[in-house]
Formats: structure tokens, C-alpha cells, sequence
């Protein structure tokens, strides 16, 4: 086996790893960079190999970070199948054709106001990475692997998954040519999330891929997190303001919504409108009704009650675009959970433009924020922020629930790989920025004695 990283090596977003076995080649995730315009536009457009050599891609989950340039991929020439679970294939169908229509949309929202500047009106057109017609292309090569079923995936690899607990239909990965064990982490959950299962944990292997997005942090335990959402909103209502939430349409709104639907049932919060506004999410959660073999055992107990833990009397679930524009003539606080999650991209983005300007409004961050996004410039406390290259000012008060995360921390990455250690050769951290990355590897040297070593882009490894 040959591994080259190729994204998500020294950065968090853009996972995609580069396998060889006995002359074929598979990729590992073929996700979006995202982070600055500019570059994030370069770097998702070109590959660093020719499409058509791919033999066949391995999926760990539906996060377009993981899985957003597959469209492109096929785009380019790519014709393999592409292996992941059955809830990753109905999320990613849900979400690639979304990242393609925002993909449209945002182009043809640049172009038009690009023309009313006089120093842009000749400007080549902005042009969307790909569409809804290119996503929905290459979803015909999505092929379904199950859980806990070794699958032949080439001559001479075999591929089995294992329950990652970090979305809907999450993945860790064991790959063998029959002489090498190499796992792949995917993004590592947390115990004790909402509504789907914990992290597994994988076998002895010889090789680990492991992620490492909170690799020097401790997270506060996901019991907090439903006292800091009733407080945040409680003090945002009696402002008379707007709780404005961005949110990833799949796992952090789901989660979300049930938390929202357990604070009404036990009467902690006042009785505000509350709307998901992303017709992404409300597909996605459509995903999740769809897929309650995921569920934990809390969440199934709604579904045993009758109930719908993604739905209650006084939340409204938006698709179309003119309610949309709607909520922001509205009176009176409400909530707003709107995707992008890292506030890059779709509806979120107007509902920021109309509302932190206002200081009575919340922006309530529930997720990563990769480097040079929009979210991160927010969490990072900018006074002034451009949305659609206008700069607004952030008068909004702007609160962190690092509670929810799905990404396990630092002692929770090194529990979950503690079965794996008697066997391990050397461990290699991906999706982490350099400083989370070293403080793991120093963590993984210090309990288990073992070789980590942070990756870098275009680094390759025999093993």
C-alpha cells in the first residue's frame, strides 16, 4: 500500500487521502476545502491527479467536507463506484444536488451585483464549481456497503465499516489488501450525542488515519448543552430580539430541534416562533425519519411514545425562498436555524446580513468554524465582517455552544483508539489545524508510546 494525502492535511476541511494498492487507486473522502474565497475556489477546482485514474472512492460520511467535490470528481472523469453507507448515499443525495443549486444561486447573486459597480462591470461571470445536473450525475455511482459487512472493493482490498456516532450514517473504516490493516477514522463522534448511536470501536489494525480537529481541547460534556440554550435564549427573548442560528443541516440541526422540543415539553423556554429555513435541512431531516436503525436508544423512545423528535406545534419548517425573506419582517423574537453551519454559503447569510447589525439579535454558534470563514471571523470577535462582499457591522451579540460538537476531543480520540494500540505501527492525524494536530500527536507518544505523525499535502507513506 501507498497513502498520499491530498486534503485536510495541516487543515481541517477538504478531507481527501489517496490510496494505492498493487497499481489501483482509491481516494478516502473527496470533500470541499473551505476558507478563504479565493483559495478555497482554486483549490476545489483542480486535483491533484488525473479524475479518471481513480479507481474507486471510499465515503466516511455525507459532510460536504468529506464528500462535496464528488460531483466535480465525476465532472472531471472519474467513472468508479463510490462506497459508503446507506444513509450517507440518501444524505449526500439530498446535499451535493444543495451545494450545487447554492453553488448557482450565489453565482448568479455575485454577477448581479457585480454589474451595479462600476470598477466590476467587466469582470469575467463568476462560475458556479458545479451544479444540480453534476450532482445529480454522480450520485448513479454511490453503491451501498452496510455496516459490519467486509465488502471487496478491488482485487486485492477489502472494506469494512464501523458506527463513527458523528452524523447520520457516520463511518470509521478498516481497508486490507491482506497483508496490511489500515483504519480510517472518518470524523470520531462523541459519546453521549443525540439521536444517533456512539463511536464503535475498530479492531486491532497496523495503521491508523485518525482526525484531529480538537486534538489539544477538552469539550464541556453535551449534558450542558441544554441549560446553555434555554439561558441564550431566555436573554435574547427578553431583549425583544432574534436568535439567529447557523447551523450544519445535518446532525447539529436535528439536534437542535430535539433540544428545542425538549425545552418546550418541560416548559423552559418561552413560547417564541421557532423555523428551520433550509431546504436542505428539512430534506435531511426527511433522511433521518427515513433511517431510525441509527437511533439511540433516547431518541427511539419518541418514535416508541408516537412522537416526532424533529417536530413540534410551534416550530415551522421553511422551503420556499419567499417565506424565506419573510422572517426578516417579522415582529416580535423568534428563533432561526439556517444553513451554512460555518456561515459560508445559503440562507444564513441573508438572515446575518438583516440582523447583526441589531444588538438586541443573538448569533448563537454551534459548530467548527474552519479557518478564514465567515463563522470563524464572528466566534473571533470581528467588529466588522463582509457578507456577499458588502461590509455590515456586528452590533448582534455573538454565543458559543461548543457542548454540541460531533467531534470528539483530545481524551476522547485517544479513548477510542486505545483498542487499536497494541497493534499499531504509526498513526497519522488528518482534518486538524497544525496546532490541534501536534498537541495529539505529543498525547498519542506520551499514553501509548507511539509514532503520530501530523500530515501534511502531497506527504506519501509506504506501508
Amino acid at each position: 500500500m501507498k497513502l498520499t494525502f491530498q486534503g485536510a492535511a495541516g487543515g481541517v476541511t477538504g478531507s481527501m487521502h489517496q490510496l494505492e494498492v498493487d497499481g489501483k487507486q482509491y481516494l478516502l473522502d473527496c470533500g470541499m476545502f473551505q476558507g478563504r474565497r479565493k483559495e478555497a475556489e482554486r483549490r476545489n477546482r483542480d486535483f491533484p491527479f488525473p479524475a479518471s485514474s481513480i479507481d474507486a472512492v471510499v465515503l466516511s460520511h455525507a459532510h460536504i467536507d468529506h464528500s462535496g467535490r464528488l460531483p466535480l470528481l465525476v465532472k472531471s472523469g472519474f467513472h468508479g463506484p463510490v462506497y459508503t453507507t446507506p444513509a450517507t448515499i440518501d444524505l449526500c443525495d439530498a446535499m451535493l444536488r444543495d451545494t450545487g443549486h447554492i453553488a448557482e444561486s450565489d453565482a448568479e447573486f455575485v454577477n448581479r451585483k457585480l454589474h451595479t459597480l462600476a470598477d466590476h462591470r467587466d469582470d469575467p461571470p463568476v462560475e458556479p464549481l458545479y451544479t444540480v445536473e453534476d450532482a445529480a450525475e454522480a450520485m448513479q455511482y454511490f453503491r451501498p456497503v452496510p455496516l459490519h459487512k467486509p465488502t471487496n472493493i478491488g482485487e486485492h482490498l477489502v472494506m469494512e465499516s464501523y458506527e463513527a456516532g458523528h452524523i447520520l450514517g457516520s463511518s470509521s473504516i478498516v481497508l486490507t489488501d491482506g497483508k496490511v490493516r489500515l483504519a480510517f477514522s472518518g470524523d470520531v463522534g462523541r459519546p453521549g450525542l443525540p439521536i444517533i448511536r456512539d463511536p464503535e470501536p475498530l479492531p486491532p489494525v497496523d495503521y491508523l488515519i485518525m482526525e484531529s480537529t480538537y486534538g489539544g481541547r477538552k469539550h464541556p460534556q453535551p449534558t450542558e448543552a441544554l441549560g446553555q440554550l434555554e439561558d441564550i435564549l431566555k436573554r435574547t427573548v427578553a431583549r425583544g430580539g432574534r436568535l439567529i442560528v447557523p447551523a450544519f443541516a445535518v446532525g447539529r440541526t436535528q439536534q437542535l430541534v430535539l433540544m428545542l422540543h425538549q425545552l418546550m415539553n418541560e416548559k423552559r423556554i418561552p413560547p417564541v416562533p421557532m423555523f428551520v429555513d433550509s431546504p436542505l435541512a428539512v430534506n435531511v431531516t426527511d433522511v433521518f425519519r427515513a433511517h431510525p436503525e441509527c437511533f439511540d436508544k433516547e431518541t427511539n423512545e419518541y418514535l416508541r411514545k408516537g412522537e416526532d423528535p424533529f417536530g413540534f406545534n410551534r416550530l415551522i419548517y421553511i422551503r420556499d425562498v419567499n417565506e424565506s425573506k419573510e422572517l426578516n419582517t417579522r415582529k416580535g423574537p423568534f428563533i432561526v436555524i439556517s444553513a451554512s453551519g460555518m456561515c459560508e454559503a445559503g440562507r444564513i447569510l441573508h438572515h446575518l446580513r438583516n440582523n447583526i447589525g441589531d444588538s438586541r439579535n443573538t448569533v448563537l454558534l454551534t459548530g467548527y468554524q474552519a479557518e478564514n470563514t465567515l463563522g470563524r471571523k464572528l466566534r473571533d470577535g470581528w467588529k466588522s465582517v463582509r457578507i456577499f462582499g458588502i461590509p455590515e457591522q456586528v452590533e448582534a451579540e455573538v454565543a458559543v455552544l461548543d457542548a454540541l460538537s460531533a467531534h470528539a476531543d483530545a481524551e476522547e480520540l485517544l479513548d477510542w483508539m486505545k483498542p487499536m494500540t497494541a497493534s499499531l505501527k504509526k498513526v497519522f492525524l488528518v482534518h486538524g489545524e497544525p496546532e490541534q494536530s501536534r498537541a495529539l500527536a505529543e498525547a498519542i507518544h506520551a499514553r501509548y508510546g507511539l509514532d503520530a505523525i501530523p500530515a501534511s499535502a502531497g506527504r506519501n507513506f509506504e506501508l
